[in-house]
């Protein structure tokens, strides 16, 4: 019998959060040849993936030349970028610097899939609202209210128009296996939750204003394995998609269910206005409902979710 050729999948940026999930989920797939790219090989996430080195590629998604190179060698089939500077507060603080990713980076690998006839899918997030008049379908009018917003709102215009094979998926708030708590706004509440819990200690206030609506990094990730496979199969996968958790819960909801994961008693405090020095939406909920139309849904729930990362 004749084998089948893989196709070729590109990750770019595969050592973070949501590249090592999305990494795990694309290597169970016996039809790609999955190529994830890593800035730094001896970092922590690069040492998380169980990739063999065959898979892996170098790469500084700023190298022009570097990135021309790979896609020159690799010939990729569709191509999936995970880079990107996801933290607000750090693209206040160097706009410049959160452009170049979030905006050239994403121009740049577009127009080079474009050249390739490759497939292109980016990530975007539901920061790209104000927060004013949830749920938000994919046609609904952006608004970002943050320098971390608008980056990610240019990009997905950079990526749109550099490659009409492309498709950008908004997240909210991602969680997931870490490789340390700060690594997530989920995860990075768990060390103050953990010191007021004490004796003595003085209470934690938490945000309970913003509405926010974790999402699981490997429920993430098998939806943009189908997505990945239903173009490879001839499917129109175009244009923007959302993808979203469907549990709302405040930073303060939050801290009081891993207090109750970890089976301690938290010393928690309500705090009911914005306090964050970088703008943030109040309510930002992506409408998923196309995506689950088209029969992709993969929803753990949240309390299973986190569990099983507190235990990783």
């Amino acid at each position: 019998m004749a084998t089948v050729p893989q196709s070729t999948v590109l990750l770019i940026g595969a050592a973070g959060l949501l590249g090592r999930a999305v990494a795990a989920s694309l290597s169970r797939e016996s039809s790609l040849n999955l190529v994830a790219t890593i800035r730094n090989p001896h970092g922590a996430g690069a040492k998380r993936l169980a990739l063999p080195a065959e898979n892996l590629a170098e790469l500084d998604v700023l190298d022009e030349p570097a990135l021309e190179h790979l896609f020159a060698t690799r010939q990729p089939a569709a191509v999936i970028i995970c880079a990107a500077e996801r933290r607000p507060d750090v693209c206040e603080r160097d706009p410049d610097g959160a452009r170049a990713i979030n905006v050239t980076a994403q121009a740049r690998i577009g127009a080079l899939a474009a050249r390739h006839g490759a497939w292109t899918l980016g990530i975007s997030t539901d920061y790209v609202f104000d927060g004013k008049a949830a749920p938000y379908r994919e046609d609904a009018t952006p608004n970002p209210l943050n320098i971390y917003g608008r980056t990610k709102l240019e990009g997905e215009a950079a990526l749109l128009a550099a490659s009409p094979l492309s498709c950008v998926l908004r997240l909210p708030l991602l969680y997931g296996p870490i490789v340390d708590w700060s690594e997530s706004a989920v995860t990075s509440l768990v060390p103050a939750i953990a010191a007021s819990a004490l004796p003595g200690a003085a209470a934690v206030g938490m945000d309970a204003w913003a509405i926010r609506y974790p999402t699981y990094t490997p429920d993430v990730a098998d939806v943009i394995r189908d997505l990945t496979l239903r173009h490879l199969a001839g499917a129109s996968i175009t244009g923007i998609r959302h993808w979203s958790g469907e549990e709302p819960m405040t930073k303060y909801d939050i801290a009081q269910r891993i207090a109750a994961a970890l089976g301690i008693e938290a010393s928690l405090t309500r705090i009911d206005q914005p306090t964050d020095a970088t703008p943030r939406p109040y309510d930002c909920h992506l409408d998923a409902s196309r995506v689950r139309a088209a029969g992709i849904d993969h929803a753990t729930p949240f309390d299973i979710a986190l569990r099983a990362v507190l235990r990783d």
